[in-house]
């Protein structure tokens, strides 16, 4: 019964905060026409940004997009469309992945973005919110909010929201506790305990895209780790999701 109450109240937040997100969004972005806004839609979709319908609304799914295109293109990162947004858009090219085209997800801690790469040349980019570097303590422990680099793949899913304090949506884990999954909160910076947030609109349908075994990368500007050896040599990858899974 407690679960079920939680559930509800979490639910009923999330809605309060996509609400005020929508709310604030409106109030920050200058009077443009809603054809302007369709635009930005289709550009940001065209680029590989994941805006949610192209509907001329500036809700908060084509906020998060304007957002990673931002983070992207290390713009200032005011999450307000404008015609100067709109000019940058027309003239921007798809974020390029640092592995290659292949079927994997490369998660960008410098930029704050994570890129789904489906290996047919379609790429799919959502803002994310990583680990603070700074201490924390959970259940009594202390540790540091990090999240690792390295190359991983995911060993573990879970369906909806997951029974704890952190407010996890449909994670999917790729090294112990660490996962992707989507947070009623993702802000510009690094907020979390070492998860790889995404926005809580989207992490369902990243779920679908993110099977048992996917490729993720995790990396910086000083740390990056290639995974082409695993898609030559498959036995490596399966090695590597058998060795996971112990943990």
């Amino acid at each position: 019964m407690i679960r079920r109450i939680m559930k509800i109240l979490i639910a009923f937040c999330l809605l309060l905060l996509l609400a005020k997100s929508a709310a604030e969004a409106q109030k920050r972005t200058p009077a443009l026409t809603r054809a302007q806004t369709r635009e930005a839609e289709t550009l940001l979709a065209g680029l590989g940004y994941v805006t949610g319908p192209i509907d001329g609304v500036f809700d908060p799914a084509t906020r998060f997009a304007l957002v990673a295109f931002q983070k992207w293109e290390q713009r200032p990162v005011t999450g307000s469309l404008s015609i100067e947004e709109i000019e940058a858009l027309r003239s921007a090219k798809t974020p390029t992945p640092r592995d290659g085209d292949y079927e994997h997800v490369e998660v960008d801690v410098d930029r704050q973005v994570l890129m789904i790469l489906d290996g047919k040349g379609g790429v799919r980019v959502l803002p994310v919110s990583t680990g603070t570097d700074k201490p924390f303590v959970y259940d009594g422990q202390t540790s540091i909010a990090y999240t690792p680099r390295g190359r991983f793949v995911v060993y573990e899913k879970g369906v909806g929201w997951e029974d704890n304090s952190l407010g996890m949506y449909y994670p999917n884990y790729i090294s112990g506790g660490i996962a992707i999954h989507g947070s009623l909160s993702v802000p510009a910076k690094p907020a979390s305990h070492g998860c790889i947030r995404i926005p809580v609109i989207a992490a369902r349908e990243v779920s679908k895209l993110l099977p048992l075994g996917t490729i993720v990368l995790v990396y910086d500007k000083v740390s990056f780790v290639s995974a082409k050896s695993w898609v030559e040599n498959p036995k490596l990858k399966e090695a590597a999701l058998a060795n996971s899974a112990l943990y």
